[in-house]
């Protein structure tokens, strides 16, 4: 009995210390998840230079000085000069234009299009469904790069067409994952009840299926925009996607993959550009699931006074 006795009050203080472990602290209850708050910081930081620098570049950013070429890192250059003299960190500031805000474009491109298939699947009918998801099907059957990678070649090379290639690569993959939520949603008791009220299809898709599903697209989207930035980069990389003097992040490692030797300089900056991003957000997509899934915002189940381990 005393030997019991010991063995649950030992295992109520394990469960208090536990409890106080995965209890939010005063801190994190007030200002969330800190980490959250700093991935939304670097990319509110990548959005701002996106928009702003271009604005406050210099107009030589695309001049040649062929004497400055391959100047070292220096108060003059903060991050050097390529092949031609063009200071690297102004053609950085640049591309983050046209790396971030067109992979922006694709991403609401696919979604707009991939939304709308979904909806046409959900209330066309079973013809309609099995119609619109077999070519869905068909689509994701292709390897979305090497498939980009032809369509942008074909359309003729360059950003627009890089980004038309992805966003006809992106959307059956959207339309295939928010048909089945739907699917999901579709069955919940309050979408039953709204069917009983007499509403509409259509009324009890748009106003009650697809809000309640949109939260599984959030989070792929957050993390869709680092994925299209590295695709566009890759696509530029291999000279189907941004052409010169278009200082888009890809290009610029296309253009410093042939000089690395000269200055390591000029591949190691849009390098780290692109992976700070695309990292960063990945990273958002992963906070931003945390947040919106019920499921991950669930603290460790403390063990009971009386749960006692197998023998």
């Amino acid at each position: 009995m005393m030997g019991s006795t010991a063995y649950n009050a030992l295992s109520a203080r394990r469960a208090r210390a536990l409890a106080r472990r995965t209890q939010p602290t005063r801190r994190t209850r007030r200002h969330g998840n800190p980490m959250f708050w700093v991935i939304l910081s670097v990319i509110a930081a990548l959005l701002l230079v996106a928009l702003v620098g271009p604005m406050i570049a210099p107009a030589s950013v695309n001049t040649s000085s062929i004497l400055d070429a391959f100047s070292a890192p220096s108060s003059a250059h903060w991050l050097g000069t390529d092949a031609q003299g063009r200071d690297v960190f102004w053609r950085l500031v640049v591309g983050a234009r046209y790396s971030i805000f067109s992979a922006v474009l694709v991403v609401a491109g696919y979604s707009v299009i991939g939304v709308l298939v979904a909806v046409a699947a959900a209330t066309g009918g079973r013809v309609v469904d099995q119609v619109l998801m077999r070519v869905c099907d068909a689509g994701l059957a292709l390897p979305p790069l090497v498939f980009a990678m032809g369509l942008a070649a074909v359309l003729g090379g360059g950003l627009g067409p890089a980004i038309v290639a992805l966003i006809a690569t992106g959307w059956p993959f959207t339309a295939r994952l928010l048909r089945e939520v739907l699917r999901e949603t579709s069955q919940s008791p309050f979408i039953e009840g709204a069917r009983v009220l007499g509403l509409s299809k259509t009324r009890v898709m748009m106003r009650h299926i697809l809000p309640n599903s949109l939260d599984v697209l959030i989070v792929k989207w957050a993390a869709d925009i680092g994925f299209v930035i590295l695709s566009l980069s890759a696509l530029s990389f291999i000279g189907v996607g941004a052409q010169p003097p278009i200082p888009e992040w890809g290009a610029l490692v296309n253009e410093a993959a042939r000089s690395t030797a000269q200055g390591w300089w000029v591949i190691f900056a849009p390098g780290i550009a692109i992976a700070l991003t695309v990292t960063a957000f990945a990273l958002l997509g992963d906070q931003l699931q945390a947040r919106l899934n019920p499921l991950l915002r669930t603290s460790v189940t403390a063990p009971t006074v009386n749960e006692r381990p197998a023998s």
